[in-house]
């Protein structure tokens, strides 16, 4: 009796909407928010940056014109990132952020409001940060919210068949996480979410530079260089770039190079960290899973993806062909939009939690 009545009730937990075709995908990054509409593309890809007054406590900027004044506001102006490590740190701004990217994708698309979305979260949060998460969007005009896991996303956006008996594994290397998982039959087989992402690469380089020229530089400048000279596998001729920041020493304001194999001590160990956590999974990864894995290879996603030689330096460490996807670097946001756009088809992998799923009227 118990039993049917759990089956009826699982049935009916996800709201039974048809889609019209106008799938809505955000990809609520730390980095970067973007926002997917299937057969239009992406229509929005600007930094997860907000710009506050706080005599006012009103909204200055967010986005392209927030991320600008990182670093060079007046004292009475904050430009934070309302996200840390994938998750909300901050509720309030991140609704007003939300509010933001919804509006500005109603206009765009023309449309009243937004009906439904799907929200990318990384692997493993708690339910306490996905209700964060689908309050935010409710409160920023979203009519139904779906929570999917960012690397379940990035799979079906690159066009992996997760919902068959095969192993399928990602990688997707963000700005605060970098999520491993290998996903078969609509589910994560053995998953790990690591904090070893962009962010952490950007403080490498922050630290590295402090500590080998004595020069202070800002998260701009690291996120620079990192794009500029990050290669896992230093190249011939070594690349450089000159950058600028402050003399720790005088207190004045100093130029250096910087060259490539400088980035590639400064990350090497946050590199190595994942790799090791990589080679964890597969090592607790059921044989018939990893066979697959060896036959069709991993694939990389997320920004992370595009450090030359990663691809290269993890598949010599694990023997497994290892792919970067095309245009990793919305992946995650794709995946997102064609789930939104065939809800019930994908019915199966949204996470089935009746308070994140239900329609507020």
């Amino acid at each position: 009796m118990a039993f049917n009545f759990l089956k009826s009730f699982s049935k009916n937990k996800i709201p039974n909407i048809k889609s019209k075709g106008l799938g809505i995908g955000i990809d609520l990054g730390t980095a970067n928010t973007l926002v997917y509409v299937e057969g239009k593309g992406v229509i929005i890809n600007e930094p997860s940056v907000v710009a506050i007054n706080q005599k006012t406590n009103q909204v200055v900027a967010v986005g392209n014109q927030a991320k600008i004044m990182l670093g060079k506001t007046p004292s009475h102006i904050a430009a934070i990132r309302p996200l840390v490590d994938g998750v909300i740190s901050d509720f309030e701004v991140t609704e007003e952020m939300l509010a933001y990217f919804i509006k500005k994708t109603i206009e765009v698309l023309k449309i009243s409001s937004m009906q439904s979305v799907v929200i990318g979260v990384p692997y493993g949060v708690t339910n306490v940060e996905r209700r964060a998460v689908r309050d935010a969007a409710y409160n920023a005009g979203a009519r139904h919210v779906f929570i999917i896991e960012e690397p379940i996303a990035a799979a079906v956006g690159i066009g992996l068949p997760i919902k068959e008996a095969q192993g399928n594994m990602v990688i997707d290397i963000g700005g605060g996480t970098a999520d491993i998982a290998i996903m078969s039959l609509s589910g994560i087989v053995r998953g790990k979410n690591l904090k070893v992402a962009g962010d952490r690469f950007n403080t490498d380089i922050i630290s590295y530079i402090r500590n080998e020229f004595k020069v202070l530089v800002g998260e701009k400048s690291a996120e620079q260089l990192k794009m500029e000279l990050s290669n896992i596998i230093p190249s011939d001729p070594v690349r450089e770039s000159t950058i600028r920041g402050r003399d720790l020493i005088t207190g004045l304001p100093k130029e250096i190079v910087v060259t490539e194999e400088d980035i590639h001590d400064a990350i090497h160990l946050s590199a190595d960290s994942l790799f090791e956590s990589v080679k964890e999974v597969l090592e607790s990864t059921p044989p018939e899973v990893l066979s697959d894995i060896m036959e069709h290879g991993i694939y990389l996603t997320g920004g992370g993806a595009l450090i030359k030689g990663l691809d290269e330096a993890l598949s010599e460490y694990l023997g497994i062909k290892v792919v970067v996807a095309e245009d990793p670097l919305t992946a995650v946001v794709r995946g997102t939009g064609i789930i939104a756009s065939n809800i019930d088809y994908y019915r199966d992998i949204i996470i089935e939690n009746e308070d994140e799923l239900s329609i507020r009227r």
